[in-house]
């Protein structure tokens, strides 16, 4: 990360999740991150005096501190969250609640973890919160930066979340065959989409929309900061 850049205050949402904690990874390794606000449903153990964790309720926000930038990678599935309507309280409510707070609390850039195929005209359920979600946020944010993972590689049982099914029988396939499959498309590490937008985010203006291959190619090569 650039030494130029002014300390940073953040906020992440997401950070009990398989990217969302990567992210808040990336950033304490970034010496240019002051302060990490993190908020979450339930406690988060966290030692560095830099991250403050606050238990919310993401219907009912309270008025945040003061922040320049916000990562948003909460999500969920239809099948844990049992319905499509309580899917999208998570992906699409929850996220945008976050997006609206932090900009009334200073933020002038965000990240969000999306997925490729996000499109609010497509006739796939999944896909069109996504895109629902991205157009909201283009309509607040001047600088915002997407990831469009395909299939995330990493390691849901050690935060004791459910391997989707899908997900479990492609994995081994997707990372034999990954650097045979179009590049946004490709399968994708967690930890690199992280990375990617971490690096991405701060010197930003305008969209950046990052494909799968954009992120693992930035995310493996993001130092930390200095």
């Amino acid at each position: 990360m650039p030494e130029h850049l002014a300390p940073r205050r953040v906020l992440l949402a997401g950070a009990t999740g398989l990217v969302g904690g990567h992210i808040l990874r990336a950033l304490l390794d970034d010496r240019t991150v002051s302060d990490i606000h993190v908020l979450s449903r339930r406690p988060l153990a966290e030692a560095d005096p830099r991250v403050r964790v606050h238990i919310v309720d993401f219907t009912r926000l309270p008025a945040l501190p003061r922040v320049d930038e916000v990562y948003l990678a909460l999500g969920t599935t239809i099948r844990v969250a049992g319905s499509q309507q309580a899917f999208r309280a998570v992906d699409l409510e929850a996220n945008l609640a976050v997006a609206e707070a932090a900009l009334a609390a200073g933020a002038s850039r965000a990240g969000l973890v999306s997925a490729v195929g996000a499109d609010a005209a497509s006739s796939v359920f999944y896909n069109r919160v996504k895109g629902e979600l991205e157009d909201a946020l283009k309509t607040l944010y001047p600088n915002l930066v997407i990831a469009h993972p395909s299939l995330l590689l990493g390691d849901r049982d050690r935060l004791k979340q459910p391997t989707r099914w899908g997900e479990k029988i492609a994995m081994p396939f997707a990372r034999m065959l990954g650097p045979f499959v179009p590049g946004r498309y490709a399968p994708v590490d967690a930890g690199a989409v992280a990375s990617a937008l971490v690096r991405t985010l701060p010197m930003t203006r305008g969209l950046k929309v990052l494909a799968s291959d954009e992120l693992a190619r930035i995310g493996s090569t993001a130092k930390p900061g200095p």
